[in-house]
Order: C-alpha cells, then structure tokens, then sequence
C-alpha cells in the first residue's frame, strides 16, 4: 500500500476538465516530482489532494484512508502539508510567529509550539531572521518560511508548489539542500516543479501531465527521453527532432 494513492481522479469545472482519470502512488519515502507545461492540471491536482476542490471522480487515500471530501484543515491533521505557488505569510508577524501559528495545530500550548516552532526555523536556516516582520522578507526567504510552516504541522507527506521559482542560483541551491535534507529526515515529499534542475537532482520518479492527463510515469532520466514528454515542453516537432 503506498502512502498516497491517487485513483481515477478527476476535476471539471463547467466543460473544461483540468484533471481528468489520473492514477498514481507515492511510497512512503520517495520523492516524486509532478511536471507539465502550464495549464497541465498540477496544482489543480495539489487542491484535491489536499481538499480545496472536490472531486468530480475518482478517490484519494492516504495511509490506506479516503482523504478526499475532508476539509484541507482535517487533511493536514492526517499528516499532509502543502506550499503554495504564491506565498502569503502573515506579513504583520515576525517569521518566528508565522511558525508557531502552524505548530498550534500538533502542539496545545504557547511554550511547546514555540519550541517547535524554533526547531524548525533552526532546520531550514531562519533562525537568523526569526524576529524580521515576514511583510519585509526578499522571496527566497518568504519561499524557505513557507516550507518552515508546513514543516511546523509535523508532515508524513509535504506537497510542494514550486518551492524554488523565481529563485537565483544561489537561492535555487539552498532550497535543494532544505528539500534534500527534509526527505532525509523521513518525509515523504511530492513536488511540483517546472525548474529541471531541482526535478531531476531530487525525484525518485516523475509523473507527467498534459491537459490534465497523466502522459508518462517513471525515473527521471526515462522521462526525460520520453517523446511525448518532450512534444509536450517543446511541441510536437521536437518529438522528431
């Protein structure tokens, strides 16, 4: 059994199908990452995961249990996290208080979700900013605390939303160095990613969408020759190339 088992999953809105009959599993332990062109259906795909949409088919289970038609809070306290594409930190508040707002939900008290909360800053390299208002925060930092808050829930599987664009190479390495360091401590991660570099550097396997169909599943370096992966990034023309 893996530990998330996407079955069948579909999404329509109106006509359009962004998400339609993808089947897939996460093991406990992998990194998988999730790629496609734009418009492919990924977050989509995150949001039913986690619980911002429902599905119009199919099942989603973790640890052997249906997930999907809980609400994202009830997801989370089932040992799913997510970041988001666009992060939007409580921008009045320190990074230190960002962090304990997500530890409340493990941790009852104020002294232990500090604690974690300092744990995890330490972890991903915040410490040093840890009283600095999130509002004044250059992105890759605000990209780092919003791992450090869904770090803070305690994850099982922490789904990442392109954790690493818009980031300078510098940046870029750093964020691959929390992200492998993370999987290392036992968390299980599914990444979104259009940034080559981190997919293939940290995914175990890769699973492709197109339209919101899944076009290909396997090792990094089988997708990467795949033909129809490569119609899909570059057109169809490519394929032959």
């Amino acid at each position: 059994m893996a530990l998330l088992e996407v079955d069948g999953a579909s999404k329509a809105f109106g006509g359009l199908m962004a998400v339609n009959d993808v089947t897939f599993g996460v093991e406990k332990g992998e990194t998988v990452g999730l790629i496609g062109p734009n418009g492919a259906g990924k977050t989509t795909l995150f949001n039913l995961v986690n619980g911002f949409f429902p599905l119009t088919a199919g099942q989603v289970r973790f640890r052997g249990e249906r997930i999907d038609g809980l609400k994202p809070h009830k997801v989370c306290r089932k040992g799913v996290a997510r970041t988001f594409q666009v992060v939007k930190p409580l921008q009045r508040m320190s990074v230190l208080d960002n962090v304990i707002a997500s530890s409340f939900l493990r941790f009852p008290t104020i002294g232990q979700a500090r604690k974690n909360a300092e744990e995890v800053l330490e972890f991903t390299g915040l410490s040093s900013v840890s009283a600095t208002i999130s509002k004044g925060l250059p992105l890759g930092l605000r990209k780092r605390l919003e791992i450090a808050r869904a770090l803070a829930t305690k994850p099982a599987l922490l789904l990442l939303d392109e954790a690493c664009a818009g980031l300078n190479p510098h940046e870029l390495d750093e964020n691959i160095a929390i992200i492998q360091r993370i999987r290392a401590s036992g968390v299980t991660i599914l990444v979104i990613e259009h940034h080559m570099k981190v997919i293939m550097s940290i995914s175990d396997r890769i699973v492709v969408l197109n339209y919101g169909q899944k076009i290909a599943e396997g090792l990094p370096a089988d997708v990467a020759s795949n033909p129809e992966v490569v119609a899909a990034y570059l057109g169809g023309e490519a394929a032959h190339a």
